[in-house]
């Protein structure tokens, strides 16, 4: 009987891992694109899992995943275990070859495309044998994705405060107006002369919505937006076309239309690099050694 198990058990592990990335996801075709299997192996191992435990696991709905209650409660049970499994193979196959190996690094949609990708590029050059998965998103996604493992580094503005982090740099919100703007040909402007202007902003989960609107509050007025959205260059285009005006870190492009004036009142925002609560690998700590030395040159003097 206990042979069985034993036996039973291992079987288990590769269907739980693929269960894992489809419950994660939910959806077919990106989960299969995660593990780099076709779609229909995925579905095949899927149903297998659902034939081993006696049980249905989700229901079709298309290319989605939509999870029974088994299946949820499943998933909360194994997800953190299939997880530490694929991160103790990985430490173990890193040990086994130091030069080698992989890193899921995050950083954030204010940084690149120049920044991050000079740092990834001189990594690659000492380390061409490290590969690396990347991801950009915003703040708190990156900090959820270093929480539950999905990613082993991730440059984050700011630094969360529930996980290891090195301070890199600061960055400097400033105010971005169109060239016709009346602010434009300004040294500096003070917060509270922008009372009567109109914002375009990020939503407002994201850090620097929520800094423009702690920092216009602390002054005496609220932010009248106009324009809310996610992407950072959108803005800049929506400003230098004259519908409004934004807070924002200065561009690694260049905008012809746009102008960066230094206000007083908004505070800058610091650069750390977060690592999960987990032994790192080789390949790890190599690429994160590199960043904390390399940083400096690029994200400022912390």
């Amino acid at each position: 009987m206990d042979e069985f198990r034993s036996a039973e058990v291992e079987g288990l592990a590769p269907l739980l891992a693929a269960f894992d990335v489809a419950a994660e996801e939910g959806h077919i075709t990106r989960a299969s694109d995660l593990l780099g299997i076709p779609q229909s192996s995925l579905s095949r191992r899927l149903k297998t899992l659902e034939k081993t435990l006696g049980f249905q696991l989700s229901q079709p709905v298309g290319r989605r995943v939509a999870l029974t209650s088994a299946g949820r409660e499943l998933h909360e049970l194994t997800s953190r275990l299939v997880k530490e499994l694929d991160n103790a193979v990985g430490l173990v196959r890193s040990n086994a070859d130091p030069e080698g190996g992989l890193v899921r690094f995050g950083f954030p949609l204010t940084l690149g495309p120049i920044s991050v990708p000079s740092l990834l590029a001189e990594f690659h050059e000492a380390a061409p044998r490290v590969r690396l998965n990347l991801v950009q998103a915003h703040g708190e996604s990156l900090a959820q994705m270093v929480r539950d493992g999905r990613l082993d580094l991730a440059v984050m503005i700011p630094a969360p405060e529930d996980l290891p982090t090195t301070l890199l740099g600061h960055q400097q919100i400033l105010l971005h107006v169109g060239t016709g703007h009346r602010l434009a040909a300004r040294d500096c402007v003070d917060l509270a002369e922008l009372v009567d202007e109109t914002f375009i902003a990020s939503p407002p989960t994201y850090h620097l919505r929520m800094l423009l609107d702690s920092c216009c509050m602390q002054t005496g007025f609220e932010p009248r937006v106009a324009f809310e959205i996610t992407e950072f260059e959108t803005i800049r285009a929506l400003v230098s076309r004259g519908l409004g005006i934004a807070l924002l870190p200065v561009a690694e492009v260049d905008h012809p239309d746009l102008v960066a004036v230094p206000v007083t009142g908004v505070r800058d925002r610091t650069i750390a690099l977060a690592v999960g609560n987990y032994r790192l690998t080789p390949a790890v700590i190599r690429l994160r050694d590199h960043l904390i030395a390399r940083a400096t040159a690029l994200l400022g003097s912390p």
